[in-house]
Formats: C-alpha cells, structure tokens, sequence
C-alpha cells in the first residue's frame, strides 16, 4: 500500500488522510502533439543526454541531468527532501510547510507556485517556466484528462497513487538525477531501523502496540485506528505488533471510531498518538486526551501510551525524524519494564 494515497479511497476521510489527488485545469497551452510517455528507469543514451525512465504511463527519454524541474502533487517534497531544487511547485499546506527543515523550506518558497493543493494545475504558467522535465503524482482519472498536455510541455513522469513510499522515494531520485542524496538517506534509513530493533527488541517482543490518531477532517467526537502512514514503517520495518486491516479490506484508517469505543484501547499493552514536533499533542488529537475515557485508561496512567511524531512519510527525511521519535518513545517504555 502507498503512504501517500491510494487508489481505494472513496471518502473524504481517506482523501484527507493520504492527501487529495490533484485535478489540473487546462489554463492554456495546445494538446501539443507529442506523446512523450513518461517514467523511472531502465537505461539510455548517455551520448545524447537523454536517458529512458519507466512509470505509471510508460517509458520516455528524459535529460540524462534535468536542471528545471516542475514537481505536481505529491512529488513536491520527496523532491525537494532529495535535494532537489525545483523550478515549478503545487502548493502544499501550511502544516507541512511548518515542520520542513530550513533550507527545504526556503528551496519550495524559490520556486514558482504553479498550482493549488486541492486542485488546479495553470497550464500556461507551468509552460512559461520552460521546464525540461514534469514529475507528477495524481490519480489515474485525472492523468487522463490532462496527461498528453503536460507530456507536450515537457517529458513527464507519472507515478500512481498507490506507489510505496521507498519505491517512490528511489524513482523520483532516479529521475531527478539526486541519487547520491537518496543512497545517503537510505543508509541513515536502515542504520536507524537496526538501532531500534536491537536496542528495543525485548521490549517489542509479545507487546501488543495500537496507533490511534484523529484528523481535522474527522468528525466531532471520532477518531481512528492508524494502520497506514507511519504506523506502517513501525509494523513492518521495526516489527511492532500493531493492528491492521485484512488483506485486501480498506485501512482501518478509513473507520471512524466514536469516543466510546476508546475504553476498547485497555485491550492493548501500548497505545501511540500523534504530537507535534514540541511533543504535545496534535491538535485534531487533543479532543481525544480531554475525554474522560482516555484519562481513565490503564494505559494512560500507567505512561504507556506514547505521543510520537509523524512529519510525513512519503520520503526518508521525514521519515527519519518519525524513527528518531520513536525511539525515544521506546526508549521511555523500557524504562517502564
């Protein structure tokens, strides 16, 4: 499953927990004619300075370097994590702006924004910039409206929704020509993964972990099981027993849970929940901890329940910062056993 968006959603409530695909207005610009089909690797022409790349709308030449790249959607800041300097941004919130580390922040306030973060995409702005390669991640529905008027702009390169997030990380490298910061993350990546699973291992082991989060999409007096995002890497990187849907089911990310069902959360040894960078709790999350039934929890006033921070999870940088925090999470419920 991506730890960005999937193909699955079909509510609001999953839009917003995996971000909402991008629906491009045609602002301008000609059908052009050329159907440069756009992609992630498997070879070139290093002579002429293109290189062919495969993806979710097939194999095109690209720039073997490209040097003005517009980002789409989700491509932004998995670019911009990699080092990447982008000529051409979609706007991205305000909240995941606030947590980019400086000069990531100042390398998306450089670039000209080209479109909205719910929606339109202009066109003829996008063209202006002149840009030698487009990397765009948005649903399928929306490629087909406007696919062959960005691959008449520039090569463009697709990725589907439902991309998991290293493969992801790992092609818009490919592309974008910043492998050596991705071989540096990756690194960083899996030395930190080691660490914990080596310093927490006992503490893991036969420990029954839920992940409980609630957005400001969420309905009043809801929250819900987390078994998508960061939670992800937590189960399947680090090995926590954590809850998760059935094969082939949606998340349980996408139910929404009343306040009552919280006293169901006793049945587990662990619960986490969402904080910001300062370690309180998110603000969506904080209706949760003022409840009644949340304060009364074992686990709560035991200290078992662990706020960690969760910046983003569709790149190793911010990534890196969620097993840091984590880290320190286990580290306090050791100190517990």
């Amino acid at each position: 499953m991506s730890s960005t968006l999937t193909t699955r959603r079909g509510t609001a409530v999953a839009a917003a927990l995996m971000s909402a695909s991008l629906l491009l207005t045609a602002c301008g610009g000609g059908d052009g004619g050329a159907d440069k089909k756009a992609a992630a690797e498997t070879g070139g022409d290093k002579a002429a300075g293109t290189r062919s790349v495969k993806a979710e709308n097939g194999t095109v030449e690209i720039p073997a370097a490209p040097e003005r790249i517009v980002t789409i959607g989700n491509t932004n800041l998995p670019f911009i994590d990699l080092g990447g300097k982008p000529v051409g941004v979609t706007e991205v919130s305000a909240s995941d702006l606030a947590v980019l580390p400086k000069e990531q922040k100042a390398a998306y306030e450089a670039a000209e924004v080209v479109g909205s973060s719910g929606g339109d995409v202009d066109l003829e702005k996008l063209a202006a910039l002149k840009p030698d390669l487009i990397l765009v991640q948005f649903h399928s529905n929306d490629w087909d409206k406007v696919g062959k008027r960005l691959e008449s702009i520039a090569p463009t390169v697709l990725w589907g929704l439902d991309t998991e997030w290293k493969a992801f990380a790992g092609e818009i490298a490919t592309a974008g020509n910043v492998t050596d910061e991705l071989a540096r993350q990756k690194g960083e990546f899996e030395k930190k993964v080691a660490k914990i699973k080596e310093t927490y291992g006992k503490t893991i082991d036969g420990t029954k972990f839920v992940d409980v989060s609630r957005g400001d999409w969420s309905d009043p007096g809801t929250f819900y099981i987390a078994d998508i995002g960061c939670s992800e890497i937590a189960r399947d990187d680090i090995g926590l027993d954590l809850p998760e849907a059935a094969e082939g089911k949606d998340p349980l990310a996408y139910e929404a849970l009343p306040f009552e069902r919280i006293t169901k959360l006793s049945a587990y040894d662990v619960i986490t929940y969402p904080v910001d960078a300062a370690g309180r709790p998110t603000e969506p999350f904080v209706p949760v901890t003022e409840t009644s039934t949340w304060k009364a929890l074992p686990t709560v006033t035991s200290g078992r329940a662990l706020g960690v921070f969760c910046p983003g999870n569709n790149s190793y940088g911010p990534v890196l910062q969620y097993l840091d925090s984590l880290d320190g999470a286990l580290a306090t419920l050791a100190g517990k056993q």
